[in-house]
């Protein structure tokens, strides 16, 4: 099943579209532009021909052609954005890039055609875009990559998709020399999904040093699978923790990466798996709507903690996550806290029961119709 995308791009500029794989971006566009000629850089022969003499893109295009030239993947030919600038420049050609990474091409050096280009982002689909087929506890064990809601065995996609983004990203574009090391760098990581990183111990378990460590958390950032989340500090009057957290992209992703034996359960990873999701949901809906907020969390030195902070011209709002469904007065003492620091901010606690209702100044609500309905509900000035 097909769904209907949020994202909405400019018709009249060149723009790329950055995204994981699997979220959607070529079927989106090969959609949206039914008329446009598509080169598949994930196709050997298209790959081969143009990364030898990147100057066959414009021998490609037909002389009168006039309507949108999709370059799918463009990272892995580099050196073709070079012609691209100048088909731009001189044939007023519109192109379509999309890509997992746009800082693996900043760090091999690439101008991205200089601002003649519109950036975007894709993400794995929203509850919004789910409509109707939003179901919370699947997307809690598949995540929401359009494939892995729609495939038959999603568990057999998710194990699959890991080893096509180490043999197909990490290996091919050389990004480590040590791929074992890395292979085990990725279940390690996923025990510190939702948590505040320890590069020092991280190290340690996967027998390695900090500095390396650091640059696997890059290497995942670069491309797009991951994210840290780093501390609101902004007039702070306590003193707070400053290192970031970390999460997959996607709750399905980092279910099949962690790893799972006789003696482990879904309940020692629910917790995370849904801040993940909560997550995940902010920041498309974020971006898809151009609203400007920066994401952050907030800890204190005697650790309290609130889950989520998000700060931006529209406001600033305190998020905490729980996923059983009744509460105890423990359970706001972080916003409370917060809000003795901040008490501007809009205080919204989310949690697996089925009422919505206020403990005092705090909002509380089901976190399913919440994210549900995330673009009505919370983005409003």
């Amino acid at each position: 099943m097909m769904y209907n995308r949020i994202l909405e791009v400019n018709d009249n500029s060149s723009f790329f579209l950055f995204g994981a794989r699997g979220t959607g971006k070529t079927n989106w566009v090969v959609r949206k532009f039914p008329n446009a000629l598509l080169f598949d850089l994930l196709m050997d022969d298209t790959y081969t021909e143009l990364l030898s003499r990147p100057s066959r893109l414009a021998e490609r295009i037909p002389e009168q052609f006039s309507d949108w030239i999709i370059i799918d993947e463009i990272q892995k030919v580099p050196l073709l954005l070079n012609e691209v600038h100048r088909l731009i420049e001189h044939r007023k050609l519109k192109f379509i890039l999309t890509g997992s990474s746009a800082r693996t091409l900043r760090r091999k050096g690439v101008n991205l055609l200089a601002g003649r280009a519109l950036t975007y982002h894709m993400y794995p689909l929203t509850a919004v875009e789910l409509g109707n087929d939003f179901d919370i506890k699947k997307s809690l064990k598949i995540g929401q990559l359009p494939a892995a809601l729609t495939h038959s065995d999603p568990q057999k996609y998710l194990k699959s998709y890991i080893k096509t983004y180490i043999r197909e990203e990490v290996q091919q574009e050389g990004l480590t020399r040590n791929l074992p090391l890395f292979t085990r760098f990725l279940e390690t990581a996923s025990f510190s999904q939702g948590e505040v990183l320890n590069y020092t111990n991280i190290a340690k378990e996967v027998g390695s040093n900090r500095n390396t460590i650091n640059q696997f958390f890059e290497i995942l950032e670069d491309l797009l699978i991951a994210y840290r989340i780093y501390p609101f500090t902004k007039r702070a009057k306590r003193e707070i923790v400053l290192s970031p957290k970390f999460y997959y992209f996607d709750v399905g992703v980092y279910r099949s990466i962690r790893p799972k034996g006789p003696l482990d359960t879904d309940a020692e990873s629910d917790g995370s798996a849904l801040e993940t999701l909560f997550l995940q949901e902010v920041k498309a809906i974020n971006d898809y709507y151009n609203l400007g907020y920066e994401i952050y969390y907030w800890r204190t030195r005697n650790k309290e903690e609130v889950d989520f902070i998000l700060y931006g011209e529209k406001g600033l709002y305190a998020f905490e996550i729980k996923r059983k469904a009744r509460l105890s007065s423990y359970d706001f003492k972080p916003l409370n806290l917060f809000m003795e620091d901040y008490p501007m901010a809009k205080p919204i606690l989310l949690y697996g029961g089925s009422e919505a209702y206020f403990e005092g100044n705090i909002k509380v609500e089901p976190i399913k119709n919440f994210i549900a309905n995330l673009n009505n509900n919370l983005f409003q000035k």
